[in-house]
């Protein structure tokens, strides 16, 4: 896919926000990152709705909360690692706990941060955010998926924490005809030998993962979760009955993310052959991108091969 063009998903936030600033009574809220997080966009648009809380992230989701019970949708901005990890205790308890309406736009998340290194790449976020109660977690594959969540979230009345990545990525949607549901899965591809169950930026390896598969004789049915919580239930245990291997792929720690979410399902409704595919326990560390990528295993190439390493345990 090297010569598709690539939008990342934090650019389509910025994006969307700048959209739906007309017909959504918005505020966004940024801790001092606008032009990373690009929430820049709206600020340029919309000055009036836009508030800078400084390096204080902390403080600006208690901003949010105040801001929400008051009536307005809010958007709070920053780095997935301060999101998630600094200001978890306020995201829990001034947030979550009284279910306002405050939306968290994670970016610069997972490993594909690259050159910032270990303490800049959370591989552990979603984890944090899927045991707080009432949160929903949704983490897009594209630039098209990230600006319908975003709406989604808007005309969601509650706690959402949207994860998005630094690194571009290519289109995998139809703009025209993609529709977005909160806690409903995305079947990309059909398939009877083994399924493969992915989100964010590992979607599109996911779908070259079924094309090495295909010219090995083996039919890879590929699934889009781009809501781990609330997931969908139906979508995967119709996957394991139907092909009786899963695979799941994430740029997060398998423990607590997607590939622990999926198991949990299984484990209580069908019990199935499973291989998660992600960061091993590991915290990440300084590089390239795609070296980093290559080096942890969230590659097209050790997806096909965890599908047939699973699928001899059917």
């Amino acid at each position: 896919m090297a010569d598709v063009k690539k939008i990342a998903t934090r650019e389509a936030y910025g994006m969307a926000l700048a959209q739906f600033g007309d017909k959504y009574d918005i505020v966004v809220l940024d801790a001092d990152l606008s032009k990373s997080t690009k929430t820049d966009t709206f600020k340029k648009k919309f000055p009036d709705k836009f508030i800078n809380c400084g390096i204080a992230e902390a403080s600006m989701m208690s901003t949010a909360a105040g801001l929400a019970t008051c009536g307005k949708i809010v958007f709070a901005s920053t780095f997935a690692m301060f999101a998630a990890g600094r200001a978890f205790e306020q995201v829990r308890n001034s947030i979550c706990y009284p279910h306002l309406n405050v939306k968290i736009g994670a970016t610069h998340a997972g490993i594909s941060v690259g050159e910032d290194g270990a303490t800049h790449q959370p591989v552990e976020d979603i984890a944090l955010m899927r045991s707080i109660p009432g949160m929903v977690v949704i983490s897009p594959a594209d630039a098209v998926e990230s600006i319908a969540a975003v709406e989604a979230a808007i005309k969601y009345d509650g706690p959402v924490y949207l994860r998005f990545g630094r690194l571009g990525v290519p289109a995998i949607n139809d703009e025209a005809t993609y529709k977005f549901e909160i806690g409903k899965g995305v079947q990309l591809a059909d398939g009877g030998d083994v399924s493969i169950i992915a989100n964010g930026l590992m979607v599109p390896e996911a779908l070259e993962a079924a094309e090495i598969l295909k010219a090995e004789g083996i039919s890879a049915r590929i699934i889009n979760i781009h809501t781990i919580k609330p997931i969908d239930s139906e979508i995967i245990i119709k996957a394991a009955k139907e092909t009786g291997a899963i695979v799941t792929a994430e740029e997060h720690n398998i423990i607590g993310g997607l590939g622990s979410a999926v198991a949990e399902v299984l484990c209580e409704n069908y019990p199935t052959p499973m291989i998660r595919v992600g960061i091993e326990d590991k915290f990440g560390k300084s590089g390239k991108p795609a070296v980093l990528l290559e080096e942890y295993g969230l590659t097209a190439k050790n997806i096909a091969a965890k599908a047939k390493e699973i699928m001899k345990k059917k």
